[in-house]
C-alpha cells in the first residue's frame, strides 16, 4: 500500500466511525504508530479531519454524502480506476469532473494528492464540476480551486443540469475532463440516463483538451437512455480489469485508447 492509498484507507476509516484512534488505524493498517500520526497531520493540513488527542475526527461536510457515493468510493474498481486518472493530473490543472460515484472516486483521490499542494497557499489545483457532491467534498480542501456550474439540482444525481449550466462551461478552458457514464459501448458511444446529464458531459468534454472516460467494467457494453457523445469525442477510458479482450479490441479499432487501472 503506497502512501496515497494509506491515507485514503485513513478517511474511508474516518468515514466509517465518525472518528478514529491512532491505535484503531496502526491495527487495521498494520503500520507504526509514528506513520499513523504524520498521516493524520497530513490529512488534517487538507483540512479533511481534524485533529484530537490520540486520533482525529472528521469533517461532516465530507462524509455526509448520499449512501450510494459512499459505497462507490469504496468500491475497489473504482478506487482503481481514481488512481489512474489521478496520474493524467499535473499541479496547476483544470480538472472536469461530471457528477456519478466513480467521478466522486477521482474526487476523492485528487483530494489526498500532496503534491498538488502549493507552498504559498494558492490553489494547486482547479476543479470545474457540475456535481454538488463533488463541491462539497473539495470545497475545504486549501489547495484545490472548486468552480462550480450554475444550473438546476438533479434529485438523483445531484448534478446541475440546464441552460445555466451550459452557458457557464462554454466560456471555461479545461485541461482534462473526467466523463463518468452508465453505458458506454463500441457502436453506440457514451451514454448516461438523462438527457440534461448527457448534454453537460458532452459540454465538459468538448471544453477540455483531453476527454477521458471513467467507467468500470460493468458499463461497458451497456446503453442508456441518451447520448452523450461518439467515441471519437473522447482520448482515453479508464476500466477495470473486468472488460474482456474483445471489447478493449472492438474500443481499439474504433480508435479509443484502454487503459486498465489496477
Amino acid at each position: 500500500m503506497n502512501r496515497s492509498e494509506r491515507l485514503q484507507a485513513v478517511l474511508d476509516l474516518l468515514a466509517e466511525n465518525g472518528q478514529i484512534e491512532v491505535d484503531d488505524v496502526v491495527d487495521a493498517l498494520e503500520v507504526s504508530p509514528a506513520t499513523v500520526r504524520r498521516d493524520l497531520d497530513t490529512l488534517a493540513s487538507q483540512n479533511l479531519l481534524s485533529r484530537t488527542r490520540g486520533g482525529a475526527v472528521g469533517h461532516s461536510v465530507s462524509y455526509d454524502l448520499p449512501l450510494r457515493y459512499k459505497r462507490g468510493q469504496r468500491a475497489d474498481e473504482k478506487a482503481a480506476i481514481a488512481r489512474a486518472a489521478s496520474e493524467l493530473v499535473a499541479p496547476g490543472s483544470v480538472v472536469g469532473l461530471c457528477g456519478g460515484t466513480t467521478s466522486t472516486a477521482v474526487a476523492s483521490e485528487l483530494a489526498t494528492r500532496g503534491d498538488l499542494s502549493d507552498p504559498q497557499g494558492d490553489a494547486g489545483l482547479t476543479v470545474v464540476t457540475n456535481a454538488i457532491n463533488i463541491a462539497s467534498q473539495l470545497a475545504l480542501r486549501p489547495h484545490i480551486k472548486v468552480v462550480v456550474s450554475g444550473g438546476v439540482v438533479h434529485a438523483r444525481s445531484y448534478e446541475l443540469t440546464g441552460p445555466y449550466a451550459d452557458e457557464m462551461l462554454g466560456k471555461l478552458s479545461i485541461d482534462v475532463a473526467f466523463i463518468g457514464v452508465n453505458g458506454i459501448d463500441p457502436e453506440q458511444g457514451a451514454t448516461v440516463h438523462d438527457e440534461g446529464e448527457a448534454r453537460v458531459n458532452q459540454l465538459m468534454a468538448e471544453r477540455a483538451k483531453s476527454a477521458v472516460i471513467v467507467a468500470d467494467s460493468q458499463k461497458i457494453g451497456r446503453r442508456a437512455f441518451a447520448s452523450v457523445a461518439p467515441l471519437d469525442a473522447f482520448d482515453l477510458l479508464i476500466t477495470d480489469a473486468g472488460a474482456s479482450p474483445e471489447t478493449i479490441a472492438a474500443f481499439a479499432e474504433r480508435g479509443l485508447d484502454v487503459r486498465i487501472a489496477e
